[in-house]
């Protein structure tokens, strides 16, 4: 078995990552705007992206079930070993819960998600002011539990390369040519 993730994997992983962040900065940056058509455009980006994330997730999710990860280090001991999969399993249940706590809340609040300006998702709750407003709060917890845990997740890369100075980390970056 390989010790490295596939390279579908890998770009599955860090192109998430990447519009994780990017939506977790734009998500701080526009909630106290002035309401305007630029803010509005930006909702609408933020919300594109988060759709086009559950859907990668989705597809992460599948690869993952049809192409096992390369097993964990044997030196880990048993508890950090339940860690790494707990951690695991709650960016998952993350990655689907943001994205969905953000359609429900738009639905509540009246604002149908529109991806890409033309496909049209259907509103999965009828408007209902306190509902969307219970469901922004949601939304922002699960996002600053998200922050937290992607903080233990690198910080628990680092520590592999640096202190543990095992594979855990290079198996998932990218390979570079011999």
């Amino acid at each position: 078995m390989s010790t490295h993730y596939t390279a579908t994997a890998k770009a599955l992983h860090w192109g998430i990552a990447i519009l994780i962040l990017g939506l977790l900065g734009l998500g701080f940056y526009m909630q106290d705007l002035p309401l305007s058509p630029a803010k509005l455009q930006l909702y609408s980006f933020h919300k594109w992206a988060g759709v086009t994330v559950f859907m990668a997730v989705v597809v992460r999710l599948a690869w993952r079930v049809t192409h096992r990860p390369p097993a964990l280090p044997t030196h880990m001991a048993p508890l950090e070993r339940l860690a790494a999969h707990a951690g695991h399993h709650l960016l998952y249940l993350l990655m689907f819960a943001i994205p969905l706590s953000g359609w429900l809340m738009s639905s509540a609040k009246g604002f149908q998600t529109v991806w890409f300006g033309v496909l049209p998702i259907p509103d999965l709750l009828d408007k209902d002011k306190e509902l969307g407003d219970l469901l922004q709060t949601v939304h922002m917890s699960l996002n600053f539990l998200l922050i937290a845990v992607l903080l233990a997740h690198v910080g628990a890369a680092l520590k592999h390369h640096f202190i543990d100075r095992d594979d855990v980390l290079t198996r998932m970056l990218p390979r570079r040519a011999s």
